[in-house]
């Protein structure tokens, strides 16, 4: 059987991966019928060839959609569109019941960045510059040194942080495998925010530990729910996730005394911790307390999760293990992304598109906050970072507003799902980075019907 023609055509200009417009365009064939249930695909080496690209974006494309379950490989035959495209599966993330949404959706879902505001030739410019080097062998597990001075230099900049040792991480889950795998022991116990951040819950639990749900109120993590036995405390200080409250600075001053006390090592996750909007920031956990915090952070709110790029500021001896870690098994982040980070900060752009970014964001938190309110909707955790909680009294509640809102062309988020055990509090997710802003506009009459309703 010969392979199918593809109707695919690859934008190099776009900030889209080329992987990812690959595996849409192939999605969207399947689900128009260009393709259909049996159709052969070109392998991927084949297709390659064809499109002028690496076999690397054609394999990292038919893997997303054989994860998806639009493709499917026979042994010694090929590679095949699957009979039945999986357009009513359940999206990842979304309540049980809620169909997985067309890409016509406006998505307001949170953790979503605002990529369309990075300047394009500063973008180009960056790459290119960061393919200049050649390849090496050697391999510096601690991250490239001109990498680690453009986080010294950002953190001190923006967060305020005389930074120790810094080391390079492939973003802020892969720095919590780390920690898990190099600092922690199976059958530890770990205390994280209640709801909080389900990765690093799944990251500690695939490691063996014992994950303790600790409450947050509107001054975030409760130092005094922390038990003694535990053997490290990982929290979002600057805006709680997902409820969006800051930690009051004598909680912060708790915490850190309880991990010295206790011998605990606190992981200060800094999510949007660089997209503040009414106040200054509270100084950093890891400015507090250097000798027992782990400070991390990441590339992916404030440019993009395509750059795989995070950092880790921790105590000397944590660092040691973490490279112990790395060396043992062999891992390090990519160099790539450190690349195009330490580019973009050596010509200034990082700092152009942080105020810029912080001048979007809060322009949109604005608009959607005051449409809310206007209506009579309570907010919560809208006084930094990139999205808001609209809260409810119930699950059904909750999971009707997500489908009410898809059936109106727009995708939420809700809280029951950031639990780590039962859920207790519940209400919805409202991002405002992921889309543009004509989409947001557009969004906001029905949303104010699904959310007033």
């Amino acid at each position: 059987m010969s392979d199918t023609a593809l109707p695919v055509s690859l934008d190099r200009d776009s900030l889209v991966p080329l992987a990812v417009q690959l595996a849409d365009a192939l999605r969207a064939a399947a689900g128009d019928g260009h393709l259909r249930g049996g159709d052969r695909l070109p392998s991927t080496r084949a297709l390659a060839n064809r499109l002028g690209v690496s076999r690397t974006v054609t394999s990292a494309a038919y893997e997303q959609l054989h994860a998806e379950g639009w493709i499917a490989g026979r042994h010694g035959s090929g590679t095949y569109v699957t009979t039945t495209p999986p357009a009513d599966r359940p999206s990842k993330g979304l309540a049980p019941g809620v169909a997985a949404a067309p890409p016509t959706l406006v998505d307001l879902t949170p953790g979503v960045p605002w990529a369309d505001g990075i300047e394009k030739s500063a973008w180009r410019r960056a790459w290119r510059a960061a393919a200049d080097p050649r390849p090496t062998y050697r391999e510096d597990r601690a991250g490239l040194p001109a990498y680690r001075d453009a986080v010294s230099e950002h953190l001190l900049r923006h967060r305020g942080l005389a930074a120790g040792t810094v080391l390079a991480t492939g973003g802020t889950t892969a720095a919590v495998i780390e920690l898990a795998g190099a600092v922690l022991s199976r059958g530890d116990r770990v205390a994280i925010e209640e709801p909080g951040y389900q990765r690093a819950v799944q990251a500690f639990r695939r490691a063996g530990m014992a994950v303790v749900a600790v409450g947050v109120d509107e001054e975030g993590l409760r130092p005094d729910a922390v038990p003694a036995d535990v053997r490290a405390v990982y929290c979002s200080p600057a805006h709680q996730y997902p409820l969006g409250s800051r930690m009051s600075a004598s909680r912060r001053v708790e915490l850190v005394e309880l991990a010295r006390a206790e011998g605990m090592l606190v992981i200060e996750d800094d999510y949007d911790g660089e997209l503040r909007f009414d106040v200054a920031p509270l100084p950093l956990l890891a400015a507090l307390a250097p000798d027992v915090v782990a400070h991390l952070g990441t590339t992916s709110k404030i440019l993009t999760p395509a750059l795989g790029a995070g950092w880790m500021v921790a105590p000397p001896q944590i660092a040691a293990a973490v490279l112990e870690y790395r060396e043992g098994t062999g891992t390090r982040p990519s160099p790539a992304g450190q690349r195009v980070l330490a580019e973009l900060a050596r010509h200034g752009d990082l700092g152009r598109h942080l105020r810029k970014l912080r001048r979007e964001l809060s322009e949109r938190r604005s608009l959607v906050s005051a449409a809310l309110t206007s209506a009579g909707i309570p907010v919560l955790g809208d006084d930094a970072g990139a999205h808001l909680v609209v809260p409810c009294g119930s699950a059904p509640e909750e999971a009707a507003r997500m489908a009410a809102a898809e059936r109106a062309g727009i995708r939420l988020d809700g809280l029951a799902r950031h639990f780590a055990g039962t859920p207790t509090v519940f209400g919805n997710l409202i991002g405002y980075a992921g889309c543009s802003r004509e989409a947001l506009h557009s969004s906001l009459k029905p949303l104010l019907a699904v959310l007033g309703g």
